[in-house]
C-alpha cells in the first residue's frame, strides 16, 4: 500500500509540471533544450515542443495511476497495462521528437 502512496506523491508534482507545460511554457525544463546557445534556440518552436512534453507527461502520469491502482485494487492487469503503456509512450516519445524536424521553425 505503500508503494501507492508514493506514486501518488509523485504524480502531483508531474501533473502540476504538466499543466505548466501544456500552456507552452517552461521550455527551461525540458533537459537538452535548456543548455543550447540562443541560436540553436531559436530553430525550435518552443510553444509546440512544450506542448507536446506536457502531453507526455500526462500519459506518465495515468500509467503511474494505473500502476497505484494496481496495488490498491490487487488487478495484477491494471500493473501490466501500466507498465506497457509507460513503456510504449517511452518509445514513441524518443522516436516522434528524434525523426521528422518536428518541432524545428519553418
Amino acid at each position: 500500500m505503500s508503494g501507492a502512496l508514493i506514486n501518488l506523491l509523485v504524480i502531483i508534482p508531474l501533473l502540476i509540471l504538466a499543466v505548466y507545460l501544456s500552456q507552452g511554457k517552461g521550455a527551461f525544463l525540458i533537459a537538452g533544450y535548456n543548455t543550447m546557445p540562443k541560436e540553436e534556440k531559436a530553430k525550435y518552436d518552443e510553444v509546440a515542443l512544450c506542448k507536446f512534453r506536457g502531453k507526455v507527461l500526462y500519459g506518465i502520469c495515468f500509467s503511474l495511476v494505473l500502476l497505484s491502482l494496481s496495488e490498491w485494487l490487487e488487478i495484477p492487469a491494471l500493473l501490466w497495462m501500466g507498465i506497457a503503456l509507460m513503456i510504449g509512450l517511452l518509445v514513441f516519445t524518443l522516436v516522434y521528437s528524434n525523426t521528422g524536424n518536428r518541432f524545428r521553425q519553418q
